[in-house]
């Protein structure tokens, strides 16, 4: 693998895991974070630190913004984000050399497109993707384990308009292994990473709620959820329910969810997370419901007759649900 020139801006967690890693692959990495005792530990493991990014007499190169973006109330807090991706565009400016920017950062979707390359274009006089790339590259890093997730991703999503950016990428991540899949447009990558972490949360809240219900009964809940985790097809089967705007149907799901919920709260145990769920889906029924109406009065015969014919069941089509139902 050839060596690449590394620039990574924001020196933490996801920024050192990062740059270690391309240095262990034998890439030219330099570190880069505003704070000077963090510069001062990189540079006592031997690695090239600095305060500031210079690219005057850089070759071309991959700057990856791993910056902080915590949140304040229910909103990001991009205020560190941006100065630093601000710092970057200058030096952008200095630079006679294409270079390619890269977010890595956990950002709302959009962000890439909007607010970095906004800034980005307003610091440098360039145009994105014409005087320096821009791209995506959403981390997979636990906190804990970061260095080694690096090393070992078992997912890894590149983004970008342009196809010559996503096959830079491709040439120094691809050889880390793992699965590797591409985008071209950089909020759909965006939009992946805040899934996953919301999915996880939710999974974890998911069975706190429960833990609520088994500690009321007395039972112990570890056994279960381990056995849960085995038999509920939402576990075992990556396909299932994830079919955007189709609720779901049939007798157990709509029976058990309800039925639970009825039976928590005689026992006094509030489930929030059970009841949204209940809740979003009948609020996404009636939207469903009122789309087939109009649909199916439009449509011709011969269309639901196809319907009908397909992998579907015909209810399945005309209701719109995912259904489940007993083997």
């Amino acid at each position: 693998m050839q060596s690449s020139r590394i620039f990574i801006v924001g020196s933490g967690v996801v920024g050192a895991a990062t740059g270690g890693g391309f240095r262990e692959a034998g890439h030219d990495v330099t570190f880069i974070d505003i704070n000077e005792a963090r510069v001062s530990e990189l540079k006592e493991r031997g690695w090239d630190a600095r305060t500031a990014i210079d690219l005057t007499d850089e070759p071309e190169s991959l700057i990856f913004l791993t910056l902080p973006t915590p949140h304040e109330g229910h909103r990001y807090d991009l205020t560190a984000f941006t100065a630093g991706t601000a710092s970057v565009g200058k030096a952008l400016a200095g630079s006679a050399a294409r270079h390619t920017v890269v977010v890595r950062s956990t950002v709302p979707p959009g962000t890439t497109e909007g607010l970095v390359k906004e800034t980005l274009e307003e610091n440098s006089g360039m145009v994105a993707n014409e005087g320096f790339g821009l791209a995506s590259n959403p981390e997979f890093l636990r906190a804990v384990s970061a260095a080694e997730d690096f090393a070992n991703p078992w997912m890894t999503i590149i983004a970008s308009r342009d196809p010559q950016n996503v096959e830079r990428l491709r040439e120094v991540l691809a050889p880390f292994g793992g699965e590797l899949r591409t985008f071209s447009n950089p909020a759909e990558a965006e939009f992946i990473k805040c899934a996953h972490n919301i999915f996880n949360a939710t999974k974890i809240s998911f069975w706190n709620e429960m833990w609520l219900v088994a500690q009321k009964l007395g039972v112990d809940l570890d056994p279960i959820a381990a056995t849960v985790a085995r038999s509920a097809e939402g576990s075992i089967n990556p396909e299932y329910g994830i079919r955007g705007g189709a609720p779901y149907g049939g007798v157990c799901l709509p029976k058990d969810t309800c039925g639970f919920l009825g039976f928590a709260a005689n026992i006094d145990v509030d489930m929030p997370l059970l009841s949204a769920v209940v809740e979003t889906n009948d609020r996404l029924a009636a939207i469903v419901s009122e789309e087939v109406d109009t649909a199916t009065h439009a449509a011709s015969h011969a269309q639901l007759r196809q319907a009908a014919s397909g992998k579907e069941t015909a209810a399945a089509v005309v209701n719109g649900q995912q259904q489940h139902e007993p083997a």
